[in-house]
């Protein structure tokens, strides 16, 4: 085997842990290739917001709907060469956020208290995926938002993601 990366090497292992269990550990992110070699991304200048302003396009606002168009490039690739899965959960984030706002108050407050991600399929590179975000309930205080990701040439849904959001209660002060 060859010899752990730095980052690898001041990893904090527990006593109780078998060397055999934390070698094949160590092989298994070797092989899918750690960030030891790669600069800090704050260091060359580019962020998560233009990453996804690159890839994300929004095509249509409407109360209680946002429709965006994804194109799948290098930057959002994970290792298998498909749409990163935090890539994915980020713009699902975005997306859902965007829809709430189109129905909240502007003076609510909104955060978000759970999300889920499913992932149906992959999107491979070179792909335009269309993501559409919908409201599904809102009230006074909960405001629950739908997203799916299709391929926008065939129509095949590709993830699906639900979030809640709550609303903060104004101050009576």
């Amino acid at each position: 085997m060859s010899k752990p990366s730095p980052n690898l090497q001041a990893t904090i292992v527990s006593p109780e842990m078998p060397e055999a269990w934390v070698s094949l550990t160590q092989g298994i992110f070797q092989s899918l290739g750690d960030s030891s070699e790669l600069p800090p991304i704050d260091s060359i200048g580019v962020t998560y917001n233009d990453l996804i302003r690159d890839v994300l396009k929004v095509e249509r606002i409407e109360r209680g709907r946002v429709t965006c168009h994804l194109s799948v490039k290098p930057p959002v690739l994970n290792f298998y060469g498909s749409l990163h899965g935090g890539a994915v959960t980020g713009i699902a984030e975005l997306v859902c956020t965007a829809c709430a706002r189109t129905v909240a108050a502007e003076d609510k407050k909104l955060f978000l208290g759970e999300l889920s991600t499913t992932y149906l399929s992959a999107a491979t590179p070179n792909v335009v995926v269309e993501v559409d975000g919908s409201i599904v309930r809102h009230g006074r205080n909960v405001t629950v938002t739908s997203v799916e990701f299709r391929n926008k040439q065939t129509g095949k849904m590709i993830y699906t993601a639900r979030a809640t959001f709550y609303s903060m209660p104004a101050s009576n002060l």
